[in-house]
Formats: C-alpha cells, structure tokens, sequence
C-alpha cells in the first residue's frame, strides 16, 4: 500500500484556522501506515513523503509506480467554503477501484460525523498517472470552522484512520 500525503514541504495545501493541509495529511498518512504496519502480516506500507518535504505529483507517482504498488491512497484536506467528506477515483475506472472507493468512502462516514459531499471521479494526476487502483480523500474543509475544529482534535484524526482496521484492508 502507497500513502501519499498530500503537499508538504513549500507547498503547504490548504491554509485556515490556525492550520495547514500538509501537517494533517502527514498526520493521518503516518497513523494509517502505523496500523497497517503494526497489526498487520505480509503487509508492507510506503509513503511518499514521510517528513516535510517537497514532492511532485510526478515523483509520488513515479514512486508508487516503481514500488509496485497494490493501492494507491492519497490523503488530502479540502477547502473552497463547504463542509464535509468526500472522496475521488479517476474517471469511469471499474472494481476492484471502485470498490475500494465505496468501502474507504462508508467507512470515514460511519467513523466520523462530516457531511457527506459523495463518490466522485476526477482527473487528478494522482490518479491518472498511478498504475494501481487509487483512491484520493478530501477528509473536511480546514477554511470552515467546524470542520477545523475536529481536524484540531486527536481522537477524532484517529477516528478517520480506523478505516484500516476494516476488511478492505485485510
């Protein structure tokens, strides 16, 4: 499994409410390869980035690519004035994709109280350019106050990791 924690380094991804998009998705990313790795076998966990760097959408791409890769996740904090959860695979891709999209999708949902803004497609690089099954998470909107304010707090960041204790991942 590939963990891309979105942005770091120079480019801090979306700003508000005293925090920045490339420090939660680092957060989550690093809590989700932790389980995985620890109460797991014969699983093995690469990120791309494990600290603050900066990174391409190329070079995590060609990473996951030439890791060979099973599956792609890609983390990343929303922003744009809404609210809530929502998820991305690239356009008209079929199972086992979608399939993980709907069980990653149900599961924050049932772990976390955000709205939920749907199963979406779009043509992310992310997912256009990796050659596994990959699923990118918009996990709130860090510029609305009540979705900052549970982004702030450690239990709930847990909450949204807790997807890898599902059967998707066993």
């Amino acid at each position: 499994i590939f963990i891309d924690p979105g942005h770091g380094g120079t480019d801090p991804g979306a700003v508000g409410n005293g925090l920045q998009e490339k420090n939660l998705t680092l957060q989550i990313s690093t809590k989700i390869r932790d389980i995985l790795v620890n109460e797991y076998n014969n699983v093995y966990v690469n990120m791309s980035r494990t600290g603050d760097q900066t990174l391409s959408l190329k070079q995590r791409t060609d990473a996951a690519n030439a890791w060979g890769a099973d599956f792609l996740l890609s983390v990343h904090i929303n922003a744009g004035g809404g609210t809530g959860y929502e998820d991305y695979v690239y356009p008209n891709v079929g199972a086992p994709t979608t399939t993980y999209q709907r069980a990653i999708h149900e599961e924050v949902l049932k772990q976390v109280d955000f709205r939920d803004r749907g199963m979406k497609q779009a043509n992310f690089h992310m997912l256009r350019e990796s050659r596994m099954p990959a699923v990118l998470t918009e996990n709130g909107f860090i510029d609305n106050a009540t979705d900052a304010s549970k982004l702030k707090d450690s239990t709930f960041i847990s909450r949204i990791c807790c997807i890898v204790d599902k059967p998707i991942f066993r």
